[in-house]
This record gives structure tokens, sequence and C-alpha cells, in this order.
């Protein structure tokens, strides 16, 4: 399902990529007309050009603006279940899940500190979940997912999207561990963190790096949530994105 949404990613990652080719066009051109080295042009024919494929697939590969689908159809397969969003930011995952899972109802959680979107806020998360008409079975808290306040066994499942891994160590074992607090037995966690896959080092080369490179980072986040007390049951890959759906022990 797609909905599109604004969710206030500033312009640098929707559209930082045709200031780059707004800069580097003209130049070539020049290059070109005034017959400066071959190289010269050459190069600013390839920076131009990569920057215009990379906008495309910011556009239409990662879609920002868009509500993605669940990255896997084994999350809350079995109905009803109470959700927590780790790091909802705008509403984006929340979306996602609630669009999916109609029986599902949502806690939609986050400190609004992220300067990466505009305007950012429970007001422009709890629009977005108007304007997706899912309002009915979503509310939203403002907390630190390092310090949860909600008591033990508080939710069904829960799902975390691009949030978590912008901690460092100490609190991403801290959220973890929350999230584990929080969660019922047999609770379901998904969690979905950026990966420097080829798509990634392609548009943003090695201005945008998320910890370990794409062959241990799997590695890596299923040591994490095992020691948080998890069972991994799925590991899988998206462009720009690797998830793990795990089960509270």
């Amino acid at each position: 399902m797609h909905i599109l949404i604004d969710f206030g990613y500033t312009w640098p990652w929707t559209h930082g990529h045709l200031v780059i080719a707004a800069a580097v066009i003209p130049a070539c051109w020049l290059a070109w007309k005034r017959r400066w080295h071959r190289l010269i042009v050459i190069l600013l024919g390839a920076v131009a050009a990569w920057s215009l494929a990379a906008f495309m697939v910011v556009q239409f590969v990662f879609r920002f603006n868009d509500v993605p689908p669940l990255p896997t159809r084994a999350f809350l397969a079995s109905g009803p279940a109470k959700v927590l969003d780790l790091g909802a930011g705008s509403g984006r995952s929340s979306i996602m899940v609630l669009s999916e899972r109609p029986d599902a109802t949502l806690v939609a959680l986050d400190n609004f500190s992220a300067s990466y979107i505009r305007d950012h806020g429970a007001a422009k998360t709890l629009a977005n979940f108007r304007a997706a008409g899912v309002e009915q079975r979503a509310s939203v808290q403002t907390a630190d997912m390092r310090e949860l306040p909600f008591p033990d066994a508080s939710f069904d499942a829960i799902v975390s999207a691009y949030a978590i891994d912008h901690l460092d160590r100490e609190g991403i074992r801290k959220t973890l561990n929350e999230a584990a607090r929080v969660l019922k037995p047999r609770g379901e966690f998904l969690l979905e963190v950026m990966n420097p896959d080829g798509w990634m080092r392609f548009v943003w080369g090695p201005v945008v790096l998320h910890g370990a490179s794409p062959g241990r980072m799997a590695e890596r986040w299923t040591s994490l949530l095992q020691a948080a007390g998890f069972e991994i049951r799925e590991v899988g890959t998206q462009p720009m994105t690797l998830y793990l759906l795990a089960i509270k022990r």
C-alpha cells in the first residue's frame, strides 16, 4: 500500500543530489564549450550523471515520502496486537504497520529531536496518522527510548526503523533491554537498520556509514538482540535496509 504523505525529510536527503547536478552540469557544458582538458570534461560529466542517477534512486527506490510495505509477512501474522514504535519520527514505520495490520493498535514514541525531519514533533506525526486514516488506532508518546515510560510486559510487539542504529553502543544496549522489558513473553520485535549496501554506497558513498560492513551487519545486530534476550526468527535485506524479526525469550 502506498500513501503519499509528507514525512518531512529535509531537502539534503530528498533533493540534495539535484543541487549537485545543478552546479556540475553548467560547469561541464562550460568545460566542453571552452575546450578544457578532456579529463576535466569527463570527470564533470561523470559527477553529473552520478548525481542524477542517485536522485532517481532516492525518489524511486528509497522513497522516503512513501509508506513502505512490511519487510516480512511473518510480523504480527497472528492477529490483534498492541504495538510500540521506537523512534517513530514522523510516523512512517507506524503507518506501515497500521496500514497492513488493521487489527493492531500502536503507540508511536519519539523524543522528536531529529534534525533531518522538518517541523519535527508530535503534531506532525498525529497529522500524518490522520492523513493515512489510522488516527483512531494510534497515539503519540514523547519519551526517550532508552528509558521507556511503560510497565513491564505492556506490548505484544515492537517495531523500530532507522532509529536505534543512530545511538551509541551503550544507548543501543539500553534500548534493546528496555524493548525486552516492555514486551510480553514471546512478543515480536521487528527491527530495521540502515545497511551500507551497494545502493547506499552508490547514493551517499562515505558520507553516511552505519557501523559494520554489509557482510557483518546481520552478525552484529543478531548478537546485540540475543544479548538483550531475543531469539532471531528471520533476517533479510531490502535496499539500504537490514531487517531482523526477533521473539522475546
